[in-house]
This record gives C-alpha cells, sequence and structure tokens, in this order.
C-alpha cells in the first residue's frame, strides 16, 4: 500500500513539472512575445532553484519540520503561484513568480526522494519502480497538453491556450499539496540546533576529488555538456511548433519514453562496455540529435525529428545518469551524497545556467523576420557536443567501477 501511495505522490511530482516546462518557451513567444534571451532567463530560473534548494533542504527539512509537511507547504504555496504565472500580462510580471516558485519546486525534488526512502524498506529494490511513475506522470501530462486538449495547436497558440498548461498544473499542486499531508510522518533526522556546516551543504567536501585526473576530465564535461542540454530543454517545443509540427508536446513524449529502455540499458552497457564507452554514446548521441533536428522537417523528414527525440533516453541516461552512478563509484562512504551534491551543483546549477543563457543569445542572433533559422541554431549545439566528445575521449581513462 505504502509503494502505491510515494507512486501516486512521483506521479503527480513530474506531471506537473512536465506540465508547463516542456511548453514554456512556446507559451513566452506566443503569449509574452519573449525574446531569446528572456526564455533563456526564464529556464535559467530552474539552475537558480538548484543552487538554493541544499539551503532549503539541509537548513529546514533536515532540522526543522517534517519533510512531508514541508512538500505540502511548497506545492500549495506553488499551485498559487502557478495561476500567477497563468494571468501574467507580460514577462515583466512573469519572471518574479516564474523564480519564486522555482525556488519551491526544485527542493520538492529531494523531499519526494527522501520521504520515499524512509518509507520503504529495500530503497535498492522498490525505488526504481515508485520513481518509474515520475515518468509516467511527465509523459501523461505532454499527451494530455497535446492529444486531449490541443493546447499547442497551430489555432490554439494563436489563440493563447498554452496559458492554460498552468491552470491544469496549479490544480495538481494543489492536489499534491493537500495529498502530501495525508503521507506518513517523515521527521527530521539532524538535531535541531545542531552545528551547520555549509561545506556539507554544498557538496564542497567532495572538492579532494577534483584532484583526480578522470574525476576532473569528467566533471568538466559535465558542465559543459549541459550547454547542449540546455537547448533541448529551451528550445525544442518551440522549434517543433513553429515549422507546425502536430501534436509538438505529445510527441516530445517519445523522450521520456526512451529514458525507460536507457535505464534498462545501462547496468548491461557498463558492465560490457565500460563506463568511458557509455559516457562517450550519451555525448555522441547529443550531437546526433541535434544534426537530425536540423535536417529535418514537418513534413518528409520527420522521421529525423522523431528519432532525435526518442534518442533523449540515449543523450540524458548515457552520459547524466551514467554519471551519477560514475560518481557514486568514486566517492568514499562518507562522501556519497556530497559528490551527487557537488555534480548536481555543477550539472543543473552552473551548467545549465550558462546554457539557458547562450541558448537565449543564439536565439535571438538567429531569428529573422520572426523566424528562426533553426538549422543554424541546431549545428551549434551539435558541434559543441562532438568538440567535448572529442576532448573527453582523449583525456578521460577507461576505468571499471567498483
Amino acid at each position: 500500500m505504502i509503494r502505491v501511495r510515494l507512486s501516486i505522490m512521483m506521479f503527480l511530482q513530474f506531471f506537473i513539472w512536465g506540465g508547463w516546462f516542456v511548453t514554456m518557451g512556446s507559451f513566452l513567444a506566443s503569449n509574452l512575445h519573449a525574446s531569446g534571451v528572456e526564455i533563456g532567463t526564464a529556464y535559467s530560473t530552474q539552475s537558480l532553484g538548484a543552487i538554493i534548494a541544499p539551503f532549503i533542504i539541509g537548513l529546514i527539512a533536515d532540522r526543522f519540520v517534517n519533510a512531508e509537511r514541508l512538500l505540502a507547504l511548497c506545492h500549495l504555496a506553488g499551485g498559487l503561484l502557478m495561476l500567477m504565472l497563468a494571468r501574467a500580462p507580460d514577462f515583466a510580471a512573469f519572471y518574479p513568480c516564474l523564480l519564486a516558485y522555482m525556488l519551491l519546486y526544485m527542493p520538492t525534488l529531494a523531499l519526494v526522494n527522501a520521504v520515499s526512502f524512509r518509507q520503504i524498506d529495500d530503497p535498492a529494490r522498490s525505488f526504481a519502480a515508485i520513481r518509474l511513475w515520475g515518468t509516467v506522470g511527465w509523459i501523461v501530462a505532454g499527451l494530455a497538453i497535446s492529444y486531449v486538449f490541443a493546447w499547442d495547436s497551430p489555432a490554439s497558440l494563436a489563440a493563447g491556450s498554452l496559458q492554460k498548461t498552468f491552470l491544469m498544473c496549479a490544480t495538481a499542486s494543489f492536489a499534491l499539496g493537500f495529498y502530501s499531508l495525508t503521507l506518513p510522518a517523515t521527521p527530521p533526522r539532524v538535531v535541531p540546533g545542531g552545528r551547520v556546516v555549509w561545506r556539507e551543504l554544498l557538496g564542497l567536501d567532495a572538492l579532494g576529488m577534483l584532484k583526480e585526473r578522470n574525476f576532473l576530465v569528467f566533471f568538466a564535461a559535465s558542465i559543459l555538456l549541459c550547454i547542449p542540454l540546455a537547448f533541448y530543454y529551451q528550445d525544442a517545443n518551440q522549434f517543433l511548433t513553429e515549422i507546425h509540427v502536430a501534436n509538438a508536446t505529445g510527441k516530445q513524449t517519445l523522450g521520456q519514453m526512451s529514458e525507460v529502455l536507457g535505464m534498462l540499458a545501462i547496468p548491461f552497457l557498463l558492465r560490457r562496455a565500460g563506463i568511458k564507452a557509455t559516457l562517450l554514446i550519451g555525448m555522441a548521441a547529443w550531437a546526433v540529435r541535434y544534426a537530425l533536428f536540423a535536417a529535418g522537417n514537418a513534413g518528409p523528414l520527420a522521421w529525423m525529428l522523431l528519432v532525435g527525440i526518442a534518442l533523449h533516453g540515449v543523450c540524458y541516461d548515457f552520459f547524466f545518469v551514467s554519471g551519477q552512478i560514475y560518481t557514486d563509484a568514486k566517492a568514499g562512504e562518507r562522501h556519497k551524497s556530497a559528490a551527487q551534491g557537488l555534480i548536481t551543483l555543477a550539472t543543473y546549477g552552473i551548467g545549465m545556467l550558462i546554457g539557458f543563457q547562450v541558448a537565449g543569445i543564439i536565439g535571438d542572433a538567429n531569428l529573422h523576420a520572426g523566424l528562426h533559422d533553426w538549422r543554424t541554431i541546431w549545428l551549434l549545439p551539435a558541434g559543441f557536443a562532438l568538440a567535448v566528445f572529442a576532448v573527453f575521449a582523449l583525456l578521460f581513462r577507461n576505468e571499471k567501477l567498483a
């Protein structure tokens, strides 16, 4: 029974994120007439939230408040902010609400994990099946937007219907907020009044790992590869809707579906090919994906776009998920949490913060008469990913994971 309850929590958690995050670039461009730099600034709130999240979790959830109660508070407040986002008349009013929302939402990613790990007896066996429902939630949100409501169709875009995605997510956020209050108690583990160690909160205890050349190369590559990753999150939906791909948001859920297959393939690939080959396959997939986006169209070459979307499982899982496994294997028992915190801060924080800004600048530079030169926009991150691939292949030495 507890697994079912936690699975519902995960479903709603990622239904909310998938319901507005994928289409926000299209919403800002069509409804609020935002520039590429403004869209990049909006997406950068995810990175700012990722940087701030360790403080919220370390200072509040670990010391003073039950995790499920803080989760409820964040989502109830988040629901109110979603309503404000839906009614924002311009980008100047939209951005502060979005920043406040992401400062509340990003810590909930750790909170749902904390609740899950504390309430199941064998996380190693049970957590993956529970977390899978988060991916299902993301997929259902995308399918609903395209195939149930058609909010991303050309006619709906012209009518401003993407605004309704925020209303849908506000409803889900209120639902999860109240539902969280029914979850089993997950009290703090740190005694209130204990000394705050800032190095632990930020994952800085793992900085010593950077003295090893292999991990330093991987760490730098992780930051750099987040730049192409940001292009996908920020531009893919706007690209697909602008070139009139039908049911664009629904088709993008192919990426989440492929993530499931990618997760299943990782253990086999790590055993057979090793960590270096696995990471390189993931890096190469980014270059291939963007080359397909650059060459494809909404007509006879639409299959290129679908293949590019479906490569998400290879792009994300083989590098970023495998990278988390590599980081865990390299960290000593004492620094495992700190190492994961450090790599998260570097990727979702620093790397994607840079990436969203770069994507916005390049988008504006390739906007002519209201239309984007998508071929150029996609070839640039493809070339960048290929360059990172080449340097990584040269400098990183293969090794066996413990």
